[in-house]
């Protein structure tokens, strides 16, 4: 019998997936009980920023300085933007499409631009071309994700 051999890089997105699930069905409470999707994201952002902030001081991260950040090339930023749009929406969709039929549709999206950005080794990604075996991998993922919501 083979060795299951799992690494902490293996596992880690493992357990991000279940934290975005946790999450998605939070900030939608979160939302019920405030009454605004931008102010449940706000609030879930801060507390983020909080933690990450902690964490940056406890572990005595080095932050760079002012003139490194303005070297930056502007796209890099879009990074914070893209977690708001996506919390957002996640907070405006998850009680009208529950929590599975919701991150169905999030994987189908990934999937599809992943394999796009792999393919052309877009925004600094590893280049790796699509195959059949990766498309019929993310066919199969999406039409599970379908399966698992059919009524």
């Amino acid at each position: 019998m083979p060795q299951l051999n799992i690494s902490w890089v293996m596992l880690l997105p493992f357990l991000a997936g279940i934290a975005v699930s946790t999450q998605t069905a939070v900030n939608g409470q979160l939302r019920a009980t405030v009454g605004s999707p931008l102010v449940a994201a706000f609030i879930s952002f801060s507390v983020g920023t909080i933690v990450l902030a902690s964490l940056i001081l406890l572990t005595k991260q080095e932050v760079p300085a002012l003139k490194q950040l303005t070297g930056i090339e502007w796209y890099k930023f879009l990074g914070g933007f893209l977690g708001a749009f996506f919390i957002t929406s996640v907070i405006i969709s998850v009680q009208r499409l529950s929590v599975a039929n919701l991150l169905a549709l999030v994987v189908a999206g990934q999937l599809i631009v992943a394999l796009v950005y792999d393919h052309f080794g877009l925004i600094g990604v590893k280049h790796s071309p699509i195959t059949l075996t990766r498309l019929a991998g993310a066919v199969a993922l999406i039409l599970g994700a379908y399966l698992i919501n059919k009524k």
